[in-house]
């Protein structure tokens, strides 16, 4: 795939600003599927710096809800005001687990490399995102993974950068199906590996960012043969 939304953007930008594999190119594969019109209410919890808040409100004129714990609200919202995005993107330091928002409130919650931190229990779906979406709604989801679930001790390649407790987050397509196919209040459409994986990863491995910098070494080794990236698409029943 090509992707030349993001290609529009400044590579610096993009660098200084990742805070793992590059969201901007995850989020325009995953929205090539969606349909996201001017006007709707996007939640986007663990948005990082914003870069899928930026991409989502600059590409499709959606307002979007751009949540993170790491990153204050006062250091994204100076980011989107310098790329006028301010009247779209409403900025909130806020714990995935905190959603004060009314029923059938949104038309989507879209989330990049972050629900594999707060989203892997049984009742998360259920209690947290879907009750403010609309009936009919989307999810789309994506987050870092493996080809096969990991069974003790990762592969010699992943130890390079990763402990265990590192990869706990790392599942298949497979577990997630099975997580998510619990929820009362969603269907899914499709559980499926990206295409872009390579580039995704590769961008990251660029950055000066530590957590990049120590990536590296797993990588070099031949780590990401058993890696990829899990796309789920869901709607609100």
């Amino acid at each position: 795939m090509k992707y030349i939304k993001t290609a529009k953007y400044d590579k610096q930008f993009l660098l200084d600003n990742m805070m793992g594999p590059n969201a901007m190119k995850i989020l325009e594969e995953m929205a090539a599927g969606l349909t996201l019109k001017s006007g709707m209410r996007v939640l986007d919890p663990g948005c990082g710096k914003g870069l899928t808040a930026i991409f989502l409100a600059k590409e499709y004129g959606v307002q979007v809800f751009a949540h993170d714990l790491w990153v204050g609200a006062t250091e994204n919202y100076r980011r989107f005001k310098s790329l006028n995005l301010d009247s779209l993107i409403i900025p909130i330091h806020s714990d995935a687990n905190d959603t004060p928002y009314a029923d059938e409130y949104f038309d989507a919650v879209i989330s990049v490399d972050a629900y594999e931190y707060f989203g892997e229990t049984e009742s998360y779906m259920d209690e947290k995102p879907a009750p403010p979406v609309k009936k009919g709604g989307i999810f789309a989801i994506a987050v870092p993974g493996v080809k096969k679930e990991l069974q003790g001790k990762p592969p010699v390649e992943m130890a390079c950068s990763w402990t265990a407790e590192d990869l706990e987050t790392f599942h298949s397509c497979v577990w997630w199906r099975e997580l998510l196919s619990k929820s009362q209040k969603i269907e899914i459409e499709s559980v499926s590996e990206m295409q872009g994986f390579d580039e995704f990863r590769n961008d990251w491995l660029l950055c000066d960012n530590e957590y990049a910098v120590s990536d590296r070494s797993a990588m070099e080794a031949g780590a990401g043969k058993y890696m990829n990236f899990v796309q789920i698409i869901a709607k609100k029943k």
